[in-house]
């Protein structure tokens, strides 16, 4: 049995003001292209489908239209749960109809799928609270997933039992996990945990949330062990954090498969991908890092030139840069023309400017009685070791004169 495990689609983000969204089309089209020439039997999304619990229309539109070619009309089940960007009742908003298409949707952790039967496709042959069981046509074993759904306090204490507001997460869901596996991963099918967690091998290096993330991790409140999950579980999909990495912790591969796209600068240097996973009953699993190709790069660069910026801007053209432009005087505007006319993705521009510190020989006392000009020259020069250019100055007098007429 093949499965495709992906997550952390964040559909509808924006890198600063910079839309994703024709690039997450690229990237989703990918998958699904991945998905057929694999062969895959079966989609897991862990988490994190959308960026905000209000997605644009647009980004809305585009799950549905994935999903839809992803399950090739129930003849492939698509696996989508929750993750902590997402409005659990929005996952679950369409999940009637989109069961008629092959399509199961969790929100809730501990939620409870109802059994049914797809027509020429697969069927739900057992469910229980956080536990659904999947025959498919082409196999003579069923697949077994245990699924969590984002958990934070209040939805574990909601649908996990939790009262005791002393008791661990980590003993919630490990007690919750292992009934489940004892009750049915047996050895005669494939058995599978999906959750969308911030979990660790325990006594490893703590594992950076990326950058612009709703942090899961509170302290070490939030932080789940590796060591929690049930021994009969032979792959464990999680979403939510966007490097592609095996965290470790348990006999069998715990696996976060990376984000489709790089959402950060943080994530520059980060190759993007979906896990491939192989399994068969009674058998060690085996999984491997497919690569995705589809959308631009981002680049952390620096320039102490100008024409060295804009050279290489012209030579990177579908890329998004966060750019530092170090030099000993401000940008002109005609520089800063030059670099925006260059390039259509460039999100940042940190100008670094190079002065001599002023040490305690080179103060000197400031006349205060002097003009607004004069005392702003003055401090110029000692923060920055050079001359206000004529166009700072024209924009000191537009804001001196424009606070003017507000007064007025």
């Amino acid at each position: 049995m093949k499965i495709l495990h992906t997550a952390d689609w964040h559909l509808g983000k924006r890198l600063d003001y910079f839309s994703r969204l024709e690039e997450q089309r690229e990237v989703l089209d990918e998958i699904c292209d991945k998905a057929d020439e694999e062969e895959v039997d079966v989609i897991i999304i862990a988490g994190d489908l959308f960026d905000t619990f209000n997605p644009p229309v647009e980004a809305v539109e585009l799950l549905y239209k994935t999903l839809r070619k992803l399950c090739k009309n129930g003849a492939r089940p698509v696996i989508a749960i929750a993750g902590n960007h997402d409005s659990a009742d929005r996952i679950d908003a369409p999940d009637v109809l989109a069961r008629e298409c092959g399509i199961i949707f969790i929100g809730f952790p501990k939620a409870k799928i109802p059994v049914f039967d797809i027509q020429h496709g697969y069927a739900i042959s057992r469910s229980d609270y956080g536990f659904i069981e999947i025959l498919l046509p082409k196999f003579n074993y069923p697949l077994r997933i245990i699924h969590t759904a984002f958990a934070n306090e209040l939805r574990l204490k909601q649908y996990l039992g939790s009262d005791n507001k002393e008791q661990m997460l980590n003993e919630v869901l490990h007690n919750h996990w292992q009934q489940l596996a004892g009750m049915y991963c047996d050895e005669q099918g494939v058995n599978i945990l999906t959750a969308h967690l911030y979990m660790l091998k325990r006594g490893g290096t703590i594992l950076e949330e990326p950058e612009g993330e709703k942090p899961i991790k509170v302290g070490n409140a939030d932080l789940i062990y590796a060591d929690g999950i049930p021994g009969s579980i032979q792959y464990t999909a999680l979403g939510h954090l966007h490097r592609f990495q095996e965290i470790g912790g348990h006999l069998a591969p715990v696996v976060y498969p990376s984000s489709p796209l790089p959402y950060s600068f943080s994530e520059a240097e980060q190759e993007k991908g979906v896990a491939i996973v192989d399994a068969q009953p009674q058998q060690p699993v085996t999984y491997r890092k497919s690569v995705l190709r589809s959308g631009r790069k981002l680049y952390r660069k620096r320039f102490s030139s100008i024409d060295e910026a804009v050279a290489w801007l012209n030579a990177n053209p579908y890329t998004l840069v966060e750019l530092t432009l170090i030099s000993n005087k401000f940008i002109s505007s005609a520089d800063l023309k030059r670099i925006h006319e260059a390039h259509d993705g460039i999100i940042h521009i940190i100008p670094v400017v190079k002065s001599e510190e002023m040490t305690t020989e080179k103060v000197q006392s400031i006349n205060l009685d002097q003009d607004v000009d004069a005392l702003f020259q003055d401090y110029f020069h000692y923060r920055l070791g050079q001359e206000p250019n004529s166009e700072i100055m024209d924009l000191l007098n537009e804001v001196i004169h424009s606070e003017s007429e507000t007064e007025d």
